[in-house]
């Protein structure tokens, strides 16, 4: 897949051109021709030029209980360009802005706070996990985000991007907040961390994610939990 080139200039896969731009808070600067899309599920757009046209749509009755179980937007905003447009989306959180290609051979599935904006020939399903108990114990591991269908999509990472290439069989174990995504080929496990001690004086958590190639995985190494939690200590307590 092309990455970003150095020079700013835009570059397109599929239909849709873009660049990324900016630093520690990064924005997808996209540019639509007549008629072209683009969909996000909460109020990610920066900026757009006036002749994009903005429509919010729910996903059914069932996709929409189904996003408020797992505490994602039951909404959508579509927008369309009449006449050649841009428009950019912004990350919420400091970190990098990944553009991914989904193709019907190479569904992804991600972190369910990851998703950020796509090409509406993307479809987007929540995942849920087999093991209930372990799942709401584990964190961010349980609900997942599949992303299929053919276009451009592109994901939020909190913090630095590191990706890995799990041979058949190999295994990663990772904190699940650090968990960001994965191809489907890649198997996802949630597991207890063994021992009692480690478990309440570790700090890791009661929980890890297994990780078993064969596929890529991508890691996020300042998830807004994490961030979140070592704010607390600091907060003041209410009388």
């Amino acid at each position: 897949m092309k990455k970003r080139s150095q020079t700013g200039s835009f570059f397109g896969i599929l239909t849709v051109q873009y660049e990324i731009q900016g630093g520690a808070y990064p924005i997808v600067v996209c540019r639509l021709q007549s008629g072209e899309k683009m969909i996000t599920e909460k109020g990610s757009m920066v900026y757009m030029t006036p002749n994009m046209q903005m429509e919010t749509r729910g996903g059914g009755i069932g996709k929409m209980f189904s996003k408020a179980l797992s505490g994602e937007s039951m909404f959508q905003n579509i927008y369309t360009a009449q006449g050649d447009g841009v428009i950019a989306f912004g990350a919420s959180f400091p970190g990098r802005i990944l553009p991914l290609e989904i193709t019907p051979e190479r569904p992804m599935i991600l972190q369910k706070n990851a998703f950020l904006a796509a090409e509406p020939t993307v479809e987007l399903a929540i995942t849920f996990k087999k093991k209930l108990g372990a799942g709401f114990f584990g964190g961010e591991g349980f609900i997942m985000q599949r992303l299929s269908g053919r276009g451009m999509a592109f994901v939020e990472i909190d913090g630095e991007l590191m990706e890995y290439v799990l041979a058949p069989g190999q295994s990663l174990l990772v904190d699940t907040g650090n968990v960001a995504g994965y191809e489907e080929s890649v198997s996802m496990e949630i597991q207890q961390v063994e021992g009692l001690k480690n478990k309440l004086l570790g700090g890791e958590g009661f929980f890890h994610t297994r990780l078993t190639g064969p596929g890529k995985v991508w890691i996020q190494t300042m998830p807004i939990s994490t961030v979140a939690s070592a704010l607390i200590g600091f907060m003041p307590s209410g009388n």
